[in-house]
């Protein structure tokens, strides 16, 4: 077992870093910005795939393997997502897929995961979450990508329970080559990117996958750890490439 001192020291460490990275970011980035009297995030670069980004509202995604039963445009908070029903082709496993994509070029993620919870208190009378964990998974880049193989993603999986369903919930901020769970993750490679000129897009994913009620979330983590590597893997072969 880890000495709580020596966790907390590691702990510690890892948000000096972080720390120490942001002012980096905000020394290289805003100061050329500051004596040219132009600031990148008063100008911040386009996004070239925008209007496919978009669409994912009105169409959301074809993924291998599922089918999609329905799909509308819903309010969810302040923001229009796309709500997408799946069924996996020769199984009974189905699926409600939530996909929230930047809508300009001065958008950035917020506070989705709970406009989230309160829609599912909304709709389903309560939303207590558990059994929360960080979650990890790999995707895989198109075959047509020139940097061929796989990318990590970093999500947060929980059992969220309703006084009519329970599921298993996996969310995480989608980017061309990566995902997190936290805004500020994306906010250090927006501001990466924005060094070389470019952007980094992003798309807000939420699976929910009916379980039984108060059962353990563990048991339909292949399940959803299949279906975030599918939705992470289109994106990147679709709207994130186009």
């Amino acid at each position: 077992m880890i000495p709580l001192s020596k966790f907390l020291k590691h702990k510690h460490l890892n948000t000096l870093v972080v720390l120490l990275l942001f002012l980096l970011l905000l020394t290289v980035g805003a100061v050329p910005g500051y004596l040219s009297g132009r600031w990148q995030w008063k100008q911040p670069p386009s996004i070239a795939n925008l209007k496919e980004l978009r669409e994912i509202r009105n169409k959301g995604l074809n993924l291998p393997g599922w089918q999609t039963v329905n799909q509308i445009e819903q309010v969810i908070g302040q923001h229009k997502w796309s709500l997408q029903i799946i069924k996996q082709a020769d199984s009974n496993n189905q699926a409600l897929l939530l996909l929230l994509p930047q809508n300009g070029p001065r958008n950035q993620p917020e506070v989705e995961w709970t406009d989230v919870s309160g829609w599912g208190k909304l709709r389903w009378g309560k939303w207590d979450v558990a059994q929360s964990r960080s979650a990890q998974f790999t995707a895989t880049k198109p075959a047509n990508s020139t940097e061929n193989g796989k990318i990590p993603v970093e999500a947060t999986f929980f059992r969220a329970s309703t006084d009519q369903e329970t599921f298993a919930v996996l969310q995480w901020y989608a980017l061309p080559n990566g995902g997190y769970s936290s805004p500020f993750r994306w906010f250090l490679a927006d501001q990466l990117a924005q060094l070389q000129k470019t952007r980094a897009p992003w798309v807000a994913v939420s699976i929910l996958i009916p379980m039984e009620p108060l059962g353990q979330v563990e048991t339909t983590w292949p399940l959803a750890k299949s279906i975030g590597e599918t939705v992470q893997s289109t994106l990147m072969g679709g709207p994130f490439q186009n």
